[in-house]
């Protein structure tokens, strides 16, 4: 169940963080810069989100088999494998193909039409998340794509309504 490409503006092995609770969004963050997966891991698991993280492409599609988890956050430039043929990847299982699958990216949306009929449901462009500032934008943005998608949206991660 995917959902149009968001046009959002203004906004080693991995554990499973979080106290997992049914009913709330476990979510797979996908990203090899280890500064930035840190902080966007820190801050979901803060706003009540369940978060395993992965560091390259092939990591992701092996999380995603173990773990389903309900959303994926991607990054497009992974070692090992690229985001792109994640994506590819993920559809095309069939225990990992309703996995919603976000791209979140440094890149521009000059490709966000073919990822998105690769099965992407959303992308958000990190710079546009103004993530030099804190994780408010992300949180902010990423609520809004949960609630589309039905999912769970924590209480301190739904300031956005």
């Amino acid at each position: 169940m995917c959902l149009a490409i968001l046009p959002i503006r203004n906004l080693k092995g991995s554990i499973c963080r979080g106290e997992e609770v049914a009913g709330m969004t476990k979510i797979l963050l996908c990203d090899d810069s280890k500064f930035l997966r840190l902080a966007t891991e820190r801050a979901l698991v803060r706003a009540g989100y369940v978060v395993s993280t992965a560091t390259d492409g092939e990591q992701a599609l092996q999380l995603a088999r173990d773990n389903k988890p309900d959303l994926i956050l991607l990054d497009m430039l992974l070692p090992k494998m690229t985001g792109p043929d994640v994506l590819k990847a993920l559809k095309k299982d069939p225990e990992t193909a309703r996995i919603a699958v976000v791209v979140f990216t440094g890149l521009s949306q000059k490709n966000a039409a073919r990822l998105q009929k690769d099965g992407a449901c959303g992308f958000l462009e990190k710079s546009e998340m103004g993530l030099e500032k804190g994780c408010d934008g992300l949180l902010v943005a990423l609520a809004e794509i949960v609630r589309k998608l039905k999912l769970e949206v924590p209480a301190a991660a739904g300031a956005a309504k």
